[in-house]
């Protein structure tokens, strides 16, 4: 069961293990659009932006720019992820540290969640996210104050995926870090820790063959119960623990968030089943890549499978202690000076 919940909370195929009734959100925490949830910096100013990516979704972002700054071009940042968040929490916070710091930071909603456009709603795909990416990029690239020749991207858990694979495919970027890295093709089609055998896998692909039916026959896609649940039973995996401690309290709650508040479509897993993203990360070489993974993070193996696959350049630090959530906010964690020092030594 355990296994099975663990592998639900990632897919949001399994929903209905989360199938129960829940509070409003008025009832537990701040349900406002323009909640943060984190501290705008008082060296960051922060304006709301959009932009469309190549199948003509617009995305939303928030971008962030040092104060008090000369009018030369600055090197750019585009931040997204983790997987089911939005931009007003683990990525916002990313951009407001980086822009701090002296870089242009654009902070976005993926395609189909937050407030970026595309229906249905709460769907997410491996091509289409990696496109996103590279949106961000072409925006960036058309600022007045931001020099194109400057572009690194921060993926954030299975953004970071989205970030390694955009890079392998878009030469304009020039170096890359993805932090408590997730692989989504890799976890949804093999489970996690690759436990899913030929079997499941199959039975999977059955089941969500005869969704599509029902979705075929109702006119439109079903969602599945909410990723997390209102209350724990005390019995989950730690790691399920972990994600509700920081989606489903006021520490990382905002009421776009997937992961916070919904769920994804029933069907959502089907495009990553057989579309692996890091066939080709060996070509971000001669790009540099920086891996950042929590020591007891249950996400760690991603990070250091991808760095004995990838090509050099490229760096893989361990933080001591760290879960996969603390890099989503722990300021006293997040190694920002390291990710300072990473993108403007290469971004130069």
């Amino acid at each position: 069961m355990k296994k099975a919940l663990a592998i639900a909370i990632l897919f949001g195929i399994t929903g209905q293990l989360f199938a129960q009734k829940t509070k409003t959100n008025s009832e537990i925490m701040n349900t406002s659009t323009e909640h943060y949830t984190f501290k705008l910096s008082d060296k960051v100013s922060r304006q709301k932006v959009s932009f469309k990516n190549r199948y003509g979704i617009t995305l939303s972002g928030d971008l962030y720019f040092p104060k008090n700054t000369d009018t030369s071009k600055l090197a750019a940042l585009a931040i997204s992820g983790p997987f089911g968040a939005v931009k007003e929490q683990s990525s916002g916070l990313y951009a407001n540290q980086m822009a701090e710091r002296g870089f242009v930071a654009l902070a976005f909603d993926p395609s189909y969640t937050g407030e970026s456009s595309g229906k249905p709603r709460n769907v997410a795909s491996p091509e289409i996210n990696t496109e996103d990416f590279s949106a961000a990029v072409d925006f960036l690239g058309l600022q007045k104050n931001v020099d194109r020749n400057k572009i690194g991207i921060i993926g954030i858990c299975g953004f970071g995926g989205f970030a390694l694979n955009a890079t392998a495919i878009d030469k304009r970027v020039k170096a890359v870090a993805a932090t408590s890295l997730y692989d989504m093709t890799r976890v949804m089609s093999k489970g996690y820790n690759d436990i899913v055998t030929l079997e499941q896998r199959t039975k999977t692909l059955e089941t969500l063959g005869q969704q599509r039916w029902k979705d075929a026959e109702n006119g439109k896609p079903a969602n599945g119960p909410r990723n997390l649940p209102e209350t724990l039973q005390g019995d989950e995996p730690q790691f399920v623990k972990e994600y509700f401690d920081y989606y489903r309290t006021a520490r990382g709650f905002h009421v776009n968030s997937v992961n916070s508040n919904g769920a994804w479509l029933i069907t959502n897993p089907i495009s990553f089943m057989n579309m692996p993203i890091l066939s080709y990360v060996k070509e971000i070489s001669p790009r540099p890549m920086l891996l950042i993974a929590g020591e007891n993070a249950h996400s760690r193996y991603f990070s250091e499978d991808i760095f004995k696959t990838a090509n050099e350049p490229k760096e893989l630090i361990i933080i001591p202690d760290a879960v996969h959530v603390d890099l989503y906010d722990k300021l006293d964690i997040i190694p920002f000076s390291k990710l300072e020092l990473f993108f403007k030594k290469h971004l130069n």
